[in-house]
């Protein structure tokens, strides 16, 4: 039995009381149907990926890599090389297809431009997307030619700790390949998402590449072939 004392709520058109004011009504009153409630937006893979890349040019940008004098300890024969030194963009990459995604194609614009601004010294600068990112198998690469004044330095500074924003681990020394020079490989957390890292540079240049959804140790394993495609000898 209901109380007298509390004020009684209408009936609706089924007999129902009606729901308190500020309440959205339900069909069986004659409202409208009451949209669910949207689940806050997730972080997109892509904008966790702008965010490392952001990172990336940084340190790219800021090492002061490309140098426009030479020490005296170079000889003839490495300036010559060095300077012959440029990047080109192929249009596969270790079997993964340059990437079309408006997103990262206008991302890959913005890196390309930012580099030339920024090392106005360059000979040439590279800035890429490769594979799928819907597949999880996603390659960036960016970097810039020209002659490097201290290639061992500007590799410690890249790979040193928190340089880019995240914590690389497991860095060690690898194999730069036949063209010479010295390179790093590690893994890293960028933004949750597991990669691996890797840094080369010689006296004509300095490139970084990122592997997400992996490792620093698959990464390093494709660090020679990566360069053969990319870095090349006028």
């Amino acid at each position: 039995m209901s109380d007298p004392s509390q004020p009684q709520q209408p009936a609706g058109p089924t007999g129902q009381p009606m729901p308190p004011a500020g309440v959205p009504m339900d069909p069986a009153y004659g409202g409208q149907p009451v949209a669910p409630m949207a689940a806050p937006p997730k972080k997109s893979k892509a904008g966790k990926i702008i965010l490392i890349v952001l990172a990336v040019v940084l340190v790219l940008c800021l090492g002061g890599a490309v140098a426009t004098y030479f020490l005296v300890r170079d000889t003839v024969g490495e300036v010559v090389q060095a300077s012959q030194t440029r990047l080109v963009t192929p249009d596969t990459l270790v079997g993964r297809p340059l990437s079309t995604d408006p997103e990262f194609t206008s991302l890959a614009e913005e890196v390309a431009t930012g580099l030339k601004t920024d090392v106005p010294e360059s000979s040439s600068t590279i800035g890429a997307f490769y594979g799928d990112i819907e597949q999880e198998d996603l390659i960036m690469i960016a970097g810039a030619s020209g002659i490097i004044a201290d290639p061992d330095q500007e590799l410690a500074d890249a790979t040193n700790g928190d340089a880019m924003g995240f914590g690389m681990t497991n860095v060690t020394d690898v194999d730069a390949g036949p063209k010479g020079g010295s390179a790093r490989c590690g893994d890293a957390d960028l933004e949750g998402i597991p990669g691996g890292v890797c840094v080369w540079t010689s006296r004509g240049a300095l490139v970084m590449y990122v592997f997400y959804f992996s490792t620093g140790e698959e990464a390093a394993a494709e660090l020679v072939s990566i360069r053969d495609a990319v870095e090349q000898t006028s």
